[in-house]
């Protein structure tokens, strides 16, 4: 018995010792155990999800978005690598999204059924679960900088409208002139649904509620969304989301991408996700938190996680759209059920890989 307990004695001092180097998380009162492998950076980014088959898309577009795509996660992989955090990674390559006119997103943005651009974004930090967001923003050229403000300046989660405007002119980002966000081809988008709607007005009054049947016949009506999510190298987790919502949206409708834990979540513990589809659904589905959650309770791999949420889940409910996540050791986990989705991520060797279609 003596020499039983003698045993019990030693095997307890070794889980002590395994067990007790521990990190702060950020929030009081919990430890995370140390990784059993030294974190390594991570970075991925979306450029939207839909209706994007081979041969949609001539060479030469083709060509545009990789390369833009490519772009993005090399500035915010570059960012990693330099020291800085996942959340400077995760605004650095959404800013460069915003700034092009491939994207659903700041200067690609969709038209409204007002004929105005609207804005929504969001970001989030895993290590604090603090967050930003900001929805119905008409004139902050990089709304996902604007969502960082109001996590990291403000004592709000989200702000919306005029008063989000104001806090941006408090803040000294860049405003710029509505008519900024104009492109044709997502102007032409709005006539074109516009007409749909016409057309299905003149058959039949019963057939006016069937705005969600127009929205599927375009591939660039909806699913337009930009995001990253990131891995840094203090193991810090952080996602970013920034979209210009669904054409034709009726006034006032905010989706999911500035709800926390519909579109955007963000936690040390378990992963960092960013989404893109059709917000109505990963609201309601709380689509980011739940891949977590799963993560969380049932200690699922994240790309597991990711495909019972996209592909049961959300496809039973009947929506559609993808996520990017990340886990706290740097395994990424890509996800869609539509025929496409825009998206890059920095391979084991540090190379970037970008993809468009399905069936890659």
């Amino acid at each position: 018995m003596r020499k039983t307990s003698c045993l019990l004695a030693v095997f307890a001092l070794l889980i002590v010792t395994v067990v007790t180097p521990a990190q702060k998380t950020g929030r009081p009162g919990i430890l995370q155990l140390q990784s059993p492998q030294n974190p390594r950076l991570g970075f991925v980014i979306h450029g939207g999800a839909g209706v994007i088959r081979k041969g949609s898309l001539t060479e030469e577009q083709e060509q545009e978005y990789r390369a833009k795509l490519e772009e993005a996660v090399l500035a915010g992989y570059k960012a990693l690598k330099e020291g800085k955090t996942g959340l400077d990674a995760v605004e650095a390559a959404i800013r460069i999204l915003e700034d092009s006119p491939l994207f659903n997103a700041g200067k690609g943005a969709v038209f409204t059924a007002d004929g105005k651009n609207e804005l929504d974004a969001s970001v989030m930090d895993g290590m604090t679960l603090n967050a930003g967001a900001v929805a119905g923003l008409h004139r902050v050229r990089n709304p996902i900088t604007l969502a960082r403000a109001v996590m990291e300046k403000s004592p709000h989660v989200m702000m919306i409208g005029e008063g989000a405007e104001k806090f941006a002119e408090e803040m000294k980002l860049e405003l710029v002139d509505p008519k900024y966000f104009f492109t044709q081809r997502r102007w032409d988008a709005l006539q074109r649904i516009i007409q749909q709607e016409k057309e299905k007005e003149s058959k039949a009054s019963a057939r006016k509620f069937e705005y969600s049947g127009s929205e599927r016949e375009d591939p660039y009506n909806k699913f337009g969304t930009v995001g990253a999510v990131a891995l840094d190298k203090d193991g810090n987790l952080a996602a970013g989301t920034s979209t210009g919502g669904m054409t034709y949206k009726k006034y006032g409708r905010v989706g999911d991408v500035p709800v926390i834990g519909a579109g955007t979540y963000a936690d040390n513990n378990t992963c960092a996700v960013s989404a893109t589809g059709w917000g109505e659904f990963f609201i309601r589905l709380s689509v980011a938190r739940d891949i977590a959650a799963l993560m969380e309770y049932r200690a699922l791999p994240v790309q597991q996680a990711a495909d019972i949420v996209i592909q049961q889940k959300l496809q039973k409910a009947g929506g559609d759209g993808g996520v990017i996540a990340i886990d706290k050791f740097g395994n990424i986990g890509i996800s869609f059920n539509s025929e496409g989705m825009y998206r890059a991520y920095i391979d084991k060797d540090g190379k970037p890989v970008v993809e468009i279609y399905g069936d890659q």
